[in-house]
């Protein structure tokens, strides 16, 4: 802590923590450190994204196609017969033995596995899930999985820069800025969307926005995207040019989207875990659950073969009308069952591309009656729309559309549709298809960011100003005798002298102790107390900083002093800073029209809430 009289406090109270200068970020030269950090970890979550591609074709031609290739293979031509009926249990029942004898959080689609790490287990993630989760999500789909590779390369991405970052003597919050950046190098590299994938880093992953975590995962995002032309090539996922011609009411088509978008969101997801309910009343371990998902994976893939895998011809397809109405029709009906009933099982594989494929196919459909005639250009805003509802991440949507197709000119028809998809499940659901399996694990998650109260209030502004003191020149006896008074209930008193600066604080405690100590009786509390025993802070430093002046010292109450002088000038206890709080819910929450006559006399009462108001109060307890 700094002095307030030179030579007088040798004791520093605050565990280590130093006072900074004011500014709008607390971000330091640490930053450089894991900026370089990042381009390796960027370069490894490129590459892991290539072995999982690479590893999903390959289990593809073997299992569907019989000959050993890593080059990529739809399973729209695969013929129908038994086999669909019985690669896809097959699949299942080797991915229920490798989670249940190798890892459990291999289960499910990745993001929420990365979400539950960053939040409760430190950002720390174990090789083995680095290992496992890929390959099973390799297993899954190319067996017949109707699922994207997005959810397990996000996930293995991030084990990655965890497993980098445990290398090192690093905080929690630095792992987590390294596992972050591992899985938007991943998301980036499969995509070749760097924007949207900072952008799901931060409506997603990160739970803040500091310059600390946003630089360092943007540097990934760009090593993923200049690795890309090697190991992916080059230009957008889905090349694609919409020349298309809205009326003056286009906005309000574009958002009409985004509401059929924002309820089929809605209905997928509670039907998800509705189903997900029915497998947990199965009288059978759960290591049977992914064999019987894709039992219904082989009749789905009977009834339609473009319906299993990945389907990213499926999406170009609809941004191109290849595709016939009754075969679109056919393939979300089908795919969403098959898609439900898989995820629901715990089989591994990721969301992003199967809700591409669900929002681009109901918006494809209603893009026949829409202005423009151009299905395809609706498919695409139910696509953004349908990504950015389910996951609550309508940035996300909007940026990922524009880079797979490469045409900016969609820009804000697709900010409209996703937006309003936004709100729509905001207000329809309280959970996300992502946070929903959290929350049923027991653990709460909330996704809205705001600026800390505590960073921007000062200690001048809550502080007590009119303090009860007692002065230096106060005996021990005299000091007892207040302690035993009725209407003396405060827990300490700060002690002053002539000049009124600090000379010490006297608490119940140490009247105690000089209780029964006769030759102790005459004695000045001067004698009795020391400035350099007791933790201050100044009227400038950040409640922030008073909180943990408190933590580290373990007590209750901390004077205010002025830097310069050693004056007293108030008192902060625990409670103010819970009545801080109390008055910040007030000013979000208490509704008043400023404006109307009525509020102008209340207002000239001097009766408004407001933080300064804490500072006119007198009470210390």
């Amino acid at each position: 802590m700094s002095q307030h009289q030179p030579g007088n406090r040798p004791h520093d109270f605050t565990g280590g923590l130093s006072r900074r200068e004011a500014g709008d970020f607390t971000t330091d030269r640490r930053v450089l450190v894991l900026v370089g950090m990042s381009i390796v970890v960027g370069t490894g979550g490129a590459f892991a994204a290539w072995c999982l591609v690479s590893l999903i074709a390959l289990v593809t031609n073997i299992v569907w196609f019989g000959h050993i290739g890593i080059e990529p293979a739809s399973l729209a031509g695969v013929p129908r017969s038994p086999r669909i009926l019985l690669i896809p249990p097959l699949g299942g029942f080797v991915i229920g033995l490798m989670a249940r004898f190798g890892s459990e959080k291999i289960r499910g689609h990745g993001i929420p596995e990365a979400i539950e790490a960053i939040l409760i287990g430190g950002s720390r993630m174990s090789p083995k899930v680095a290992v496992l989760k890929p390959l099973s999500s390799a297993i899954s789909i190319g067996t017949g999985g109707p699922f994207g590779a997005e959810g397990p390369i996000i996930m293995t991405g991030g084990a990655i820069g965890s497993l980098f970052a445990q290398f090192f003597h690093m905080s929690a919050a630095e792992r987590k800025t390294l596992l972050v950046a591992g899985a938007a190098a991943g998301m980036t590299a499969i995509f070749g969307s760097p924007i949207a994938a900072l952008m799901l880093a931060v409506e997603l992953l990160l739970f803040e926005w500091k310059p600390r975590s946003f630089i360092p995962v943007a540097v990934a995002a760009c090593v993923s995207i200049c690795w890309r032309p090697i190991l992916f090539g080059t230009g957008p996922l889905f090349p694609t040019h919409f020349d298309i011609a809205l009326p003056w009411w286009g906005i309000f088509a574009c958002a009409a989207i985004g509401v059929v978008s924002g309820l089929q969101s809605g209905l997928l997801t509670t039907l998800l875990y509705k189903i997900e309910d029915l497998f947990e009343e199965l009288p059978i371990h759960w290591m049977w659950w992914p064999m019987l998902g894709g039992i219904v994976i082989g009749v789905g893939g009977l009834i339609e073969p473009r319906s299993l895998g990945v389907g990213y011809d499926i999406i170009d397809g609809l941004l191109n009308n290849r595709l016939l109405a009754s075969t679109v029709l056919t393939i979300l009906v089908v795919k969403t069952c098959i898609w439900l009933f898989a995820l629901s099982s715990g089989t591994s594989g990721g969301v992003l591309a199967p809700l591409l494929i669900f929002g681009g196919a109901l918006g494809w459909l209603v893009g026949l009656v829409m202005p423009g005639h151009d299905p395809g250009f609706w498919a695409l805003l139910g696509m953004a729309a349908m990504m950015g509802g389910t996951m609550r991440a309508p940035l996300t949507g909007t940026f990922f559309a524009v880079e797979i197709t490469g045409d900016i000119s969609t820009l804000v028809p697709l900010l409209a549709a996703t937006v309003v998809a936004y709100a729509v499940t905001v207000l329809l659901l309280r959970r996300s298809i992502l946070t929903e399996k959290i929350a049923r694990r027991g653990q709460h998650i909330t996704r809205e960011y705001g600026i800390d109260p505590f960073e921007f209030t000062r200690a001048g502004e809550i502080m007590i100003k009119e303090v009860d003191t007692l002065p230096a020149t106060m005996t021990v006896r005299d000091a007892c005798d207040l302690f035993a008074s009725p209407q003396k209930t405060h827990r300490i008193y700060p002690v002053i002298d002539s000049a009124g600066r600090l000379a010490g604080v006297v608490s119940r405690g140490d009247v105690l102790a000089w209780q029964g100590k006769a030759e102790l009786a005459e004695q000045t509390l001067a004698e009795q107390v020391s400035d350099a025993s007791v933790p201050v802070c100044h009227p400038q430093d950040t409640v922030g900083f008073v909180a943990d002046v408190m933590l580290s010292t373990d007590t209750g109450r901390v004077p205010i002093v002025d830097p310069g002088s050693g004056k007293l000038c108030g008192l902060i206890a625990r409670k103010d800073l819970l009545r801080l709080r109390s008055l910040l819910r007030t000013s979000e929450f208490e509704r008043r029209p400023y404006l109307s006559k009525k509020t102008r006399d209340y207002s000239s009462m001097g009766k408004e809430t407001g933080v300064g108001q804490a500072a006119q109060r007198t009470e210390i307890d």
